[in-house]
């Protein structure tokens, strides 16, 4: 699957997620461009992992529908192709790897769509292996077993497992949740370094927090109770007064070296409780 630069790989029109009697996402409205990095933000419950399960091709609509398009000439494609080929790093998943394989086998997995490597990898597998194992700066532990990663390592080694294939559309979903600072910063360089590597990927990352959005983020929406606040790109979007109606409470958005901060006055903190 290509998917040329300036052109749409998934427009979603009127999507709306229900369950039961409660509307989980209702009214989104969105394009994704090919080759792209596109974030998601919003507070718990806001409806963002329903979103990328739709984007995945993995969760149907129950109103409003979700077109992918491939090429120039914006042929469709159905959601079970997207579902084939779409990659989603999930490191909150219950699914897990064998503790026992090592790093560089998870990711061998990648071309095989499975969590055990059982078929035999090709030769260029193995070259496309290794140089995703660099870009992601895991050459020291390529061949140690994966239950003996940090759970820095082990996201980074998702995060290669996912850009086997080159897949059209990669979503990162919290994908830096439970990190200390060092590690949340080697995942941010590697997602950064394989964006600017990997230019048919198109991506999309969920989290709660714009500090973990990479300077190359194209366009940005916020959910907010299932439903979309705005969109736009980040200078549009990460406003102070923007992000405060999304969670609730006075946020100050702070702008430094191409990466957006966020802080709460602790004199707010009395009207949260």
């Amino acid at each position: 699957m290509l998917c040329p630069l300036m052109s749409k790989l998934v427009r979603l029109v009127n999507v709306g997620v229900k369950r039961g009697r409660r509307w989980i996402l209702r009214g989104v409205n969105w394009e994704l461009q090919c080759g792209t990095l596109n974030a998601v933000i919003g507070p718990n419950g806001s409806g963002k992992s329903t979103l990328a399960r739709v984007l995945s091709g993995n969760l149907w609509p129950t109103e409003g529908e979700a077109l992918y398009s491939e090429g120039q000439g914006g042929e469709a494609l159905s959601a079970a192709e997207i579902r084939t080929h779409a990659r989603v790093v999930q490191p909150a998943s219950p699914l897990d790897f064998d503790p026992n394989t090592p790093a560089s086998q998870i990711i061998l997995t990648g071309f095989f769509g499975t969590l055990s490597l059982y078929d035999t990898p090709t030769a260029a597998m193995r070259r496309r292996a290794v140089r995703l194992i660099a870009a992601v700066g895991l050459e020291r532990v390529a061949d140690s077993p994966y239950g003996q990663l940090s759970t820095g390592e082990k996201v980074r080694t998702q995060i290669a497992r996912a850009m086997a294939i080159r897949p059209p559309l990669l979503i990162l979903d919290e994908p830096t949740n439970g990190l200390d600072l060092l590690a949340r910063e080697q995942v941010l360089s590697t997602i950064g370094r394989l964006i600017r590597q990997s230019r048919q990927t198109t991506t999309l990352m969920i989290t709660h927090h714009v500090e973990e959005l990479p300077p190359q983020t194209a366009q940005v929406m916020i959910l907010a109770r299932g439903r979309m606040l705005c969109s736009g790109t980040p200078a549009e979007i990460l406003r102070s007064q923007t992000l405060s109606r999304a969670y609730g409470v006075k946020v100050e958005v702070h702008h430094r070296h191409g990466r957006y901060y966020t802080t709460v006055h602790p004199q707010a903190w009395a009207k949260l409780i």
